[in-house]
């Protein structure tokens, strides 16, 4: 789902369809992502595979993690940022991967998510609350980053439409899809 959120918000493919479905043929241009940096924040399983997928889209891999998965990063051939502060400002699009724990709780703050681009995508099919509370939305209003693509809520199953992520044009929002596939289903229930 995280490759899937990441081409729906370069391509401003949700943001095309609604045009379409109005009468209007392709407004604006999306973005490429080849040549670009792609963030991978938490290098574990996931986070490892979401970087290979980056590569094969021609994108340099640029990885923040805890020591030990850092060095797993180094291993793969992957670079490492020297700061959270650097990776933040280097990438063009960041996708985190990390568990919820107490030591992840609020991990991205209003001031990381500042020093991202203009132009920069978050992504997070992780969970909501590694980031602090209000600092996505807020990033968001003020253009760094200038887009995001979530799966995941503070509070879910989510239902108020009049959410503030909603209301924001340079948002691609589903519904928690990222373990929901029929497959999925089988093997865990």
């Amino acid at each position: 789902l995280t490759w899937a959120l990441i081409l729906a918000a370069a391509r401003q493919i949700p943001q095309q369809m609604s045009a379409l479905k109005a009468g209007k043929w392709q407004f604006g241009v999306g973005n490429t992502l080849r040549g670009k940096t792609l963030g991978i924040y938490g290098y574990g399983r996931i986070g490892s595979v979401v970087a290979g997928y980056g590569k094969a889209f021609g994108m340099k891999v640029l990885v923040w993690a805890r020591e030990s998965s850092l060095n797993r990063a180094r291993g793969d051939g992957y670079a490492v940022a020297p700061s959270k502060e650097a990776f933040f400002s280097e990438c063009d699009v960041i996708s985190l991967h990390m568990r919820l724990v107490e030591a992840t709780r609020g991990i991205v703050t209003g001031d990381d998510l500042g020093r991202m681009k203009p132009t920069a995508l978050l992504v997070n099919t992780s969970r909501a609350a590694l980031i602090a509370p209000g600092a996505l939305i807020a990033a968001l209003t003020v253009g760094r980053p200038g887009m995001a693509a979530v799966d995941v809520y503070e509070e879910e199953p989510l239902v108020d439409v009049r959410h503030p992520l909603f209301a924001l044009d340079n948002v691609v929002c589903t519904p928690h899809l990222g373990y929901v596939t029929r497959d999925e289903y089988e093997v865990q229930f």
